[in-house]
């Protein structure tokens, strides 16, 4: 019964999803690649309680598996949703673990990769001083949360808007990535320890985990777009779509699309835990997806889908960024390997068949 009862709650979940980002239109998008904020997006996001959705419901938030919430980022990635979901959820996720109250605004969070900072005490106060690149939307954010360490304790710190200088930037994806610097003497409330399975590395992975998930809801937005034109462009007499050659290409791109659902599914199963081997092979897998997958859609669109006025770059420019967001597929490559070559000869079919067990059934 109580299996039931969550499916029943994940169904409604995604329909008012479904329903919230599917009126989002292609205006909504242009306005946000322009540098505008999404007010009216953001309020209805907001509203729906989607940014509380990985925090827990004795901390306010809505109580539901991280599996279900994650689902929530599929979908707003097949709708190009552009709005700071992911980088919110993360945030409030991280903070409610720490022991601080949730962002009631958009809020975003600092991987590693993007920049180093140093955590200093000051007395009753702290010193934080660090540079990060292509923040995620830092410039719209209310609250920006960093990880960091500070004599072999990690801790998470909470700045609030106006604390860190941002210099606005853009990415791949065309969304707001800034870069921030600080320099500020902080209070100790400010920052807290952080619970003992949040380091750097598994912050890393945690972002990766919800960039996999928008990633198969692109990719299956790119496919359903691509199957869709193809079906319906005309040339010498029937649709492109029943010519061999097309049909192939069309077989690849739902295969890789199906790839990257799967990889979805395992980053869902392993983010509670954090089980980094296990979200890293999704990230591989998902970026190996979007390389493969990208580039047909636009060949089978032809000069049509590599025009500005054509909703397909929403999505293909997502995936290209994306990509290569939260680690490369070079850099979880090399985290798989360097675990499997730890397991040694005896150890390395056990390691394989261990990666992404936690998956569910």
């Amino acid at each position: 019964m109580a299996d039931q009862q969550s499916d029943e709650t994940s169904a409604l979940l995604n329909e008012s999803a479904n329903r919230l980002f599917g009126a989002f239109d292609e205006k909504d998008i242009r306005a946000v690649e322009r540098g505008e904020w999404p007010a009216v997006l953001w309020s209805k996001v907001r509203d729906a309680g989607f940014p509380l959705a990985l925090v827990s419901e004795a901390e306010g938030g809505f109580g539901i598996a991280s599996a279900d919430a994650l689902s929530l980022l599929r979908i707003a990635g097949y709708h190009a949703a552009p709005v700071p979901l992911a980088e919110t959820m993360l945030a409030n996720r991280l903070l409610s673990e720490a022991g601080f109250d949730a962002a009631e605004g958009p809020a975003t969070v600092v991987v590693p990769e993007t920049g180093v900072f140093a955590l200093v005490k000051d007395g009753g106060n702290w010193l934080v001083r660090g540079r990060a690149a292509g923040v995620p939307w830092a410039r719209h954010a209310e609250i920006l949360v960093l990880v960091t360490e500070y004599e072999s304790e990690t801790f998470v710190i909470r700045l609030a808007r106006g604390v860190a200088s941002v210099t606005p930037g853009m990415s791949l994806s065309n969304l707001p990535a800034d870069d921030v610097a600080v320099d500020a003497r902080i209070k100790d409330v400010d920052v807290r320890s952080a619970p003992s399975r949040w380091t750097l590395q598994t912050l890393k992975a945690a972002f990766a985990a919800l960039r996999v998930s928008e990633m198969a809801g692109a990719l299956a937005r790119v496919m359903e777009m691509t199957v869709g034109y193809a079906n319906e462009r005309v040339q010498f007499g029937k649709p492109i779509g029943k010519q061999q050659a097309i049909q192939q290409q069309l077989a690849v791109l739902a295969g890789q699309a199906a790839a990257a659902g799967g990889a979805a599914d395992v980053a869902r199963a392993a983010f509670d835990s954090l089980d980094v081997l296990a979200i890293a092979a999704a990230k591989v897998r998902a970026g190996e997806a979007a390389s493969i997958a990208a580039p047909i859609a636009h060949q089978v669109h032809g000069a049509i889908g590599f025009t500005e006025e054509h909703r397909l770059h929403f999505f293909t420019r997502r995936l290209w960024g994306w990509r290569d967001e939260c680690g490369s597929e070079r850099y979880w490559s090399r985290v798989v390997g360097q675990a499997a070559i730890a397991a040694g000869a005896e150890g390395l079919w056990p390691f394989v068949v261990s990666v992404g067990a936690t998956r569910e059934a």
